[in-house]
């Protein structure tokens, strides 16, 4: 970070204390570490390897082929519209901040929690889908139980999630330096091993069978019985459409580039260029790396069989042990610094939202390590809610199936419909007097007015397609929820909240502004 001057510094610093926030937080992160930290989250060697099964058991190659690019677009155009956003307001938690500013205090309290929400069952999420990765690759060296649907096995998951997220939490603890060190590393090893994951799937091809890229097949209802990925369903095209749920799971979690912003030097510039690049790099990187793994499938419909363990049925069938090995290593280490990346993200938005009274003991919540720098107790609040929803969601039973199942496929809506809320208020308010000025990461008015409407179609897209059977139920918890908080909103937090500082209470905070950076030693 040599070219990140003192006139830089102040630059940073000006934009955010016009915002009327202090730089408790330490701006360690460069342009690539932001990138990073999103290319981190998104880990194609993540959702890219966990949801597999949602293609090979679907729709067959075309879900990849014709599916994956399709979806990256769904997923991809929030990217453009959160960039716009992000360049003019750079503050840590942004999505809350923007709902804000170009709204009111509702819509970005509204943003707040369905954000906040989506990041804690992704965390859960993530490291779950780390665990399943761990329990069919590296748990049988040491005969580990991985069955949970045993007593030992369930405990084993809860005992490996709770010690997994711990350990992300406390690196994200000791400090950002050391994160974005981690998560900088993550971003060369997942480019280094997608590219080893496509180098050896080529090798193993059997048979180069190129038209299986666009072939169709309806394998829903495979593996049969309970085993099944999908019902056994007779519309091809609704097969290929759950399908697309392999891309837009993936790719997503990129707003950890805004909610790092107060972290990162030249964030006007740097936090929308991270959002981008980091949603293109994953889309065309994984799509290459899925694209060698379908030719390299040794037969289409025993894959289609093997449901959730297709990735290690295909590996193990083209390649050497040893080599596969080390392969399964290099994804488990990604996939670990994917949990400890979403930690920093999760525990950003705790500490954005309360710094301006949004949660429960919201002045714990905004504290800063004077030490470290972070947000310490939003961190390891972030990281106990995740391990208790776990362990709680997997205990519980809704009509046949786990909670967490079905909570987990509303995670991906949630965000979602986090990241619409201010990219839609921005359709009204650009170039008004809500939002006059645009950050250098600036595509014109009419782009982001087109980019945006695009956005409310891939919404629609994303939510209807999330609440297709077998996950009907997202439907309901997610009517459920927002009547909820309709209800928190009218009955509690309508008098309470204030939301973000604007207009004369900018003015008045600077003297607190002051203090604060004095508290933490920021000159």
């Amino acid at each position: 970070m040599s070219d990140y001057t003192e006139l830089d510094k102040k630059q940073d610093v000006h934009i955010l204390h016009s915002m009327g926030y202090a730089q408790e937080l330490e701006r360690r992160m460069s342009s690539f570490s932001n990138f990073a930290i999103s290319f981190s989250i998104i880990c194609i060697l993540s959702g890219g390897i966990n949801s597999l099964a949602q293609a090979t058991s679907g729709a067959g190659g075309a879900a990849i082929g014709i599916g994956w690019p399709i979806g990256c677009v769904i997923s991809g155009v929030f990217a453009l519209s959160m960039a716009q956003i992000s360049s003019a307001y750079p503050t840590a938690g942004g999505l809350y901040h923007w709902g804000s500013i170009l709204g009111n205090r509702f819509t970005g309290w509204l943003t707040a929690w369905l954000n906040l929400l989506g990041l804690i069952t992704v965390l859960g999420a993530i490291n779950v889908g780390t665990w399943g990765f761990f329990s069919g690759s590296i748990a049988p060296w040491f005969g580990i139980a991985v069955d949970t649907n045993t007593s030992a096995g369930f405990a084993n998951q809860i005992i490996f999630v709770a010690i997994i997220t711990g350990l992300q939490a406390l690196i994200n603890h000791f400090g950002i330096k050391l994160t974005a060190k981690l998560t900088d590393m993550s971003g060369y090893l997942i480019f280094a091993a997608a590219i080893a994951l496509t180098v050896v799937c080529l090798i193993g091809v059997k048979s180069w069978d190129i038209s299986r890229i666009w072939t169709f097949t309806n394998y829903s209802g495979t593996p049969e019985g309970d085993a099944s990925v999908w019902p056994k369903m007779d519309n091809i095209w609704y097969v290929f459409a759950l399908g697309l749920l392999l891309p837009i799971y993936t790719i997503t979690g990129y707003d950890a580039s805004a909610h790092t912003s107060e972290e990162t030097v030249k964030a006007s510039s740097s936090v929308p260029r991270g959002m981008v690049s980091s949603v293109w790099w994953s889309s065309l990187f994984g799509y290459i790396m899925l694209l060698a793994f379908l030719l390299a499938i040794p037969d289409m419909n025993e894959a289609s069989k093997q449901g959730w363990n297709v990735f290690f049925w295909t590996i193990n069938s083209v390649t050497h042990p040893v080599v596969a090995n080390i392969l399964y290593v290099a994804i488990f280490i990604s996939q670990l610094l994917c949990g400890l990346a979403t930690v920093t993200s999760a525990s950003r938005m705790i500490y954005a939202f309360s710094r301006d009274g949004g949660l429960p003991f919201s002045k714990s919540l905004a504290s800063v390590s004077p030490k470290f720098r972070t947000p310490s107790i939003a961190i390891w609040t972030a990281a106990i809610l995740a391990v208790l929803f776990v362990w709680g969601a997997s205990l519980v039973t809704i009509a046949g199936s786990s909670a967490y199942t079905i909570v987990v496929s509303c995670t991906v809506i949630f965000l979602f419909l986090s990241f619409t809320v201010p990219i839609v208020l921005g359709i009204k308010a650009i170039g008004t007097a809500k939002w006059p000025k645009m950050g250098p990461w600036n595509m014109g008015i009419g782009t982001y007015k087109v980019v945006s409407v695009l956005v409310v179609i891939a919404m629609a897209i994303i939510f209807i397609i999330g609440v297709q059977p077998p996950n009907e139920w997202a439907l309901y918890i997610t009517i459920g929820f927002l009547v909820l908080t309709a209800i928190v909103w009218f009955a509690f937090e309508k008098r309470r909240f204030q939301g973000p500082p604007i207009g004369d209470v900018i003015a008045k905070r600077q003297a607190d502004i002051a203090a604060a950076e004095r508290a933490v030693g920021e000159a």
